[in-house]
């Protein structure tokens, strides 16, 4: 009996020696997160909703919500986080959802939760990018809208200034293709291998090329910030992106997810 004692303590110690070396059943990563906010009313910010979607195709985990419902989504993320269910998180909003990222960002640094990347689409205030807050790339049509490094922070903050482009307006920055090839882009950047799902195959949507909707967003290769999106009509002139970065910071590691 003594014997057989042994035997299972000595099993139960080889298996948790197995599972410190990394040995045994592999842990569940945390997965990325990136969180969405449309603006007043869930109406005008449809290309919050169209870039989730892309994002989900390319297997990265994209939510989005209405804006007035941030608190109770970063009381979420908040515990999720420190449950290690997911990280990095990474935050996009569209003009009053704009603002919501801000005072999310802001809010879950209380909760000691660090966020990669915020990326307000036209904003309708200036915020100070708080100090968990990794990088913010903040496009917007104002100057009063800019935002600016707060106390701690020390990321990388780019003011990407649109006022120029005639063809951007407050109604229509969030769907613009060539914004959210840029999103995409510096995701991806951050994720990394954290994905849900290998990337899905894309399928051409029927109608006809010219239709919104019936054209996939640019290849993030394609396209970045200023950049223009390829296709078979003549393309509009449109001025290069003010894009005005602050002074390089260092970044303490610890307090962006790796």
């Amino acid at each position: 009996m003594r014997r057989g004692f042994h035997l299972v303590a000595i099993g139960m110690l080889g298996t948790a020696i197995m599972l410190a070396a990394g040995l045994g059943p592999a842990m569940a990563q945390p997965r990325a997160h990136v969180y969405l906010f449309r603006g007043l009313a869930d109406v005008f910010s449809t290309g919050m909703d169209t870039l989730a979607e892309e994002l989900n195709k390319r297997g990265v985990y994209a939510t989005s919500h209405n804006h007035a419902d941030w608190q109770s989504i970063a009381d979420r993320a908040a515990a999720d986080y420190k449950a290690k269910k997911e990280g990095p998180i990474i935050l996009i909003g569209h003009s009053l959802g704009a603002d919501a990222v801000m005072e999310m960002a802001d809010y879950l640094g209380d909760k000691g939760v660090p966020v990669a990347l915020v990326m307000p689409f036209d904003g309708t205030q200036s915020f100070p990018a708080p100090g968990n807050v990794g990088r913010v790339i903040n496009f917007t049509q104002r100057d009063y809208a800019y935002m600016r490094p707060g106390v701690g922070f020390r990321g990388s903050l780019s003011n990407v200034d649109l006022s120029a482009n005639g063809n951007i307006n407050h109604l229509n920055i969030d769907k613009s293709l060539e914004l959210h090839a840029r999103a995409i882009k510096e995701i991806l950047a951050i994720v990394g291998g954290r994905r849900i799902a290998p990337p899905s195959p894309t399928k051409p949507a029927p109608g006809a090329a010219g239709e919104r909707g019936a054209t996939q967003p640019p290849d993030i290769g394609e396209a970045a910030a200023g950049g223009e999106h390829k296709s078979s009509a003549a393309p509009a002139a449109t001025p290069p992106l003010r894009e005005r970065v602050s002074p390089p910071q260092s970044v303490n590691p610890e307090q962006i997810p790796n």
